[in-house]
């Protein structure tokens, strides 16, 4: 699809440009109901600066190698995959928001809008794996309805 294809190239331009100058402090994919319009899953990344003494400030680059940082993400998306074992099956078709959450001072582009965080009330929390750039460490969660109270409803 064209349109979602320029949507994920605009996003991640943005949050390169972001990412590099430091002003990131987290990022949602936020799973809805179109039907319903309920959040169903929620995936956090935190995202917090590393220390500048692992990193080499000349080329934007940490002192972990290109192979290493693959290797943990590879992990976590391994996680992310398997965690249809848990996860329940989403019943109604789908959509996504990207919810990012930046300093108070970044300036956002006039094309993006005002969220609400998309928090789930009884929700259940899975920590997933964490990795790191030397740059960055990325921390993440995924939220979703916990399935007892999906029963009662």
């Amino acid at each position: 699809d064209n349109e979602l294809q320029k949507y994920i190239k605009n996003i991640t331009s943005q949050l390169r440009q972001w990412l590099m100058d430091g002003k990131i402090s987290r990022l949602v994919l936020a799973v809805t109901g179109v039907e319903s319009e309920e959040t169903l899953e929620r995936w956090v990344f935190n995202v917090t600066q590393e220390q500048q003494e692992n990193s080499d400030p000349n080329n934007g680059k940490g002192r972990k190698t290109d192979k290493e940082i693959r290797a943990e993400i590879g992990a976590i998306i391994r996680q992310i995959c398997a965690s249809v074992t848990f996860l329940p099956l989403l019943q109604e078709e789908c959509t996504f928001d990207l919810l990012v959450f930046t300093d108070s001072d970044t300036a956002v582009p006039s094309t993006w809008e005002e969220s609400d965080p998309k928090y789930i009330t009884n929700a259940v929390d899975v920590k997933l794996r964490s990795f790191t750039t030397s740059i960055h460490k990325v921390e993440t969660c995924v939220t979703y309805r916990d399935s007892e109270y999906m029963d009662d409803v």
